[in-house]
């Protein structure tokens, strides 16, 4: 099952126990197939240095560690989706480049509302807890 986290996810999963953190531990223990990009992996570092205060040397090594469970990939872009939010586009651009079955974010502004997007299902964490227990 391959599978893109948006940044919140990781973030959230890297600072906070819950749903986020099972699914960053699921990744990390190679039970999903996790896809990332130099994009995600860029916004997870600024996130975690300014809005958490992470000290470099602590935020280097979660990035080691994200890229040692991870497939990092280069997606092309493609046309905006999401007018105005350059972000969320780059981050779909990563699902879509490797045919995703799911996107697992919490941005209900941008891109949980859109659902699907060519074939890439994009789901809460629980959404997504609970379609693995289905699978």
């Amino acid at each position: 099952m391959r599978v893109v986290l948006d940044t919140n996810v990781i973030v959230s999963g890297l600072n906070f126990p819950g749903n986020e953190r099972l699914l960053l531990d699921l990744a990390l223990r190679g039970r999903i197939e996790l896809y990332l990009s130099p994009f995600i992996l860029d916004e997870v570092f600024g996130v975690l240095a300014r809005k958490f205060g992470w000290a470099d040397d602590d935020v280097q090594q979660a990035l080691r560690r994200l890229r040692q469970a991870a497939t990092v990939i280069h997606p092309p872009r493609f046309t905006d989706v999401i007018e105005g939010d350059h972000a969320d586009n780059r981050v779909l651009e990563c699902a879509v480049a490797v045919s995703a079955d799911y996107l697992v974010t919490g941005d209900r502004r941008h891109l949980l509302p859109i659902g699907e997007h060519r074939g890439v299902r994009i789901l809460r964490s629980p959404q997504f807890i609970s379609a693995l227990g289905d699978g």
